[in-house]
């Protein structure tokens, strides 16, 4: 009977679909809520049979290279903009596959406790690449701190600024660094998933961007891959009531979910 029972289980296992026994899907993703998402996201995964292995980088540019590689299967840690600008940029065939969460970016100091207390000739920090550096250029807009060429879109960079009635001196330096860099500017503006694992509160920021427009997080995929089963199942792992409850739990707001 035991040997009969070992067969029939052995059997059974050896004729569920790969997917359900434990694929191996590598994600790649920044430090901070992106990561602990996905911590989140492992053990649903899990019971619909994939094994996710999250794998975390410093910066923005390499998730998508080593996805692009094959070192990764998909990558969660970026928005929209974003990636349309490495594919235009790097010839990548990666498309992104659902959209996940927004971080509103806020401008953050250590030495101002509001923004017009930062002085005129003050020093300004933002990110270096071109969809964040320009996120931050617009949320410095909106609220009246400079002002841009008309019809500069989504990407507006430093030569775009027309007006700068405060004479901000404006820094270009590497997203990941902007907390860092707070020590030696007036203000910064910093991705949330960065200045949440920088210890960063998001209430505490001086300027916040409204929770609009196309910066929406995706989880992105090789376009070879866009239609395999495991990709709807990460997504709708993702996805899941469990980890809406643990992200509106966990983050209080700071990180808001399109779903």
């Amino acid at each position: 009977m035991l040997r009969t029972l070992t067969l029939a289980v052995l059997l059974a296992t050896a004729s569920l679909p790969a997917l359900a026994q434990g694929q191996r899907v590598r994600v790649g993703v920044t430090p901070g809520p992106h990561a602990q998402i996905l911590e989140a996201v492992k053990p649903i995964a899990a019971k619909k049979g994939l094994d996710l292995q999250i794998v975390e980088f410093s910066d923005y540019v390499v998730p998508n290279e080593a996805l692009s590689s094959g070192e990764l299967e998909a990558n969660s840690f970026q928005h929209q903009p974003y990636l349309d600008n490495q594919k235009a940029d790097r010839g990548y065939k990666i498309e992104s596959v659902a959209q996940t969460v927004n971080f509103p970016m806020g401008v953050y100091s250590k030495r101002h406790k509001s923004v017009d207390a930062v002085p005129a000739g003050g020093t300004v920090a933002i990110p270096n690449d071109p969809t964040n550096g320009g996120r931050a250029l617009l949320l410095l807009q909106d609220k009246g701190l400079l002002k841009l060429k008309p019809g500069v879109g989504f990407k507006p960079s430093v030569a775009d600024i027309v007006e700068n009635p405060k004479r901000l001196r404006i820094i270009e330096v590497d997203a990941a660094q902007t907390p860092r860099s707070l020590d030696d500017v007036d203000a910064a503006a910093v991705n949330t998933n960065y200045a949440t694992a920088a210890g960063l509160k998001p209430s505490d920021a001086i300027l916040k961007e409204e929770p609009k427009g196309p910066y929406v997080n995706v989880i992105a995929v090789r376009s070879a891959d866009k239609d395999k089963p495991w990709v709807a199942t990460l997504v709708e792992s993702y996805r899941s009531p469990e980890v809406k409850s643990f992200i509106e739990s966990k983050f209080g707001g700071a990180v808001l979910t399109s779903w």
